[in-house]
């Protein structure tokens, strides 16, 4: 999966995609006829939303709007009329993504009742979905330790970068500097906290790996959701993968 450093726009509320129509008419009552054109721009908006997950999916937050315009079939300025810049369109479709895959954690502990099975199914049912494409740049983000000469920590190179304070078993975005970075975005935080959830479960109950951490899980899902131009080979692949990947977090028997 690609990422692109993007910063947030403090704009968000623009990305709604609500479309006020011109009234049409003679002021006498006639200025209901606005239908069609809401019609019309909640049809180019499904498009470019649409063309979005598709073109970032496939090349990352960095691919350029004109790609945008060009999957949805509608020229530039029309993308750009509803989101006014790129950082706007990213979070719009990053904060669908993290609510997906919130929603599908949430699912798998309230349907599964072994914890393994819980944590199986939250990760097949995401890959599936392909929403690990598109985890948004703050969750995803590679850092890496300087080394001291003795080797890097492998707590320090965890991605994202989520780490468990000591004692309380809270999970914060650390920043490259190893400083603690506030989450700015309540959806990422959400997903962090029931992910954490899941990866507890099956920890304690001595089935998850005790290295593995949220971020190595949300790793997994943007690792094995790979993007192919077959639907057939994908759906193949990611499986494969996936079986690999979880075969990796269980905990082994000590000998």
């Amino acid at each position: 999966m690609h990422t692109h450093n993007s910063h947030w726009s403090s704009t968000s509320a623009l990305s709604s995609g609500g479309v006020v129509g011109t009234p049409v008419g003679n002021g006498r009552g006639e200025g209901a006829r606005t239908a069609p054109l809401r019609v019309d721009a909640q049809r180019n908006l499904e498009h470019v939303l649409r063309a979005a997950r598709e073109v970032f999916g496939e090349l990352g937050y960095g691919a350029p709007m004109e790609d945008v315009a060009r999957r949805a079939r509608v020229g530039v300025g029309t993308v750009y009329r509803r989101f006014p810049s790129k950082d706007v369109l990213v979070r719009r479709i990053a904060e669908e993504e993290t609510s997906r895959l919130t929603d599908q954690a949430r699912s798998a502990l309230g349907q599964e009742d072994e914890p393994w099975s819980a944590l199986s199914r939250f990760l097949r049912t995401s890959v599936a979905s392909g929403a690990g494409r598109l985890l948004p740049p703050q969750v995803l983000r590679v850092g890496v330790a300087e080394d001291d000469g003795e080797g890097v920590p492998a707590d320090e190179a965890r991605v994202p970068q989520q780490r468990s304070q000591p004692g309380g078993g809270e999970l914060r975005l650390v920043a490259g500097d190893g400083t603690t970075a506030a989450v700015d975005d309540a959806g990422a935080a959400a997903l962090l906290e029931v992910v954490g959830l899941l990866v507890d479960r099956a920890r304690e109950a001595g089935e998850l790996r005790t290295d593995v951490s949220v971020s190595d899980v949300l790793l997994v899902i943007a690792t094995a959701a790979p993007s192919l131009p077959d639907p057939a080979q994908q759906a193949a692949a990611s499986a494969r993968l996936l079986d690999i990947l979880l075969e990796g977090l269980r905990s082994r028997p000590s000998s």
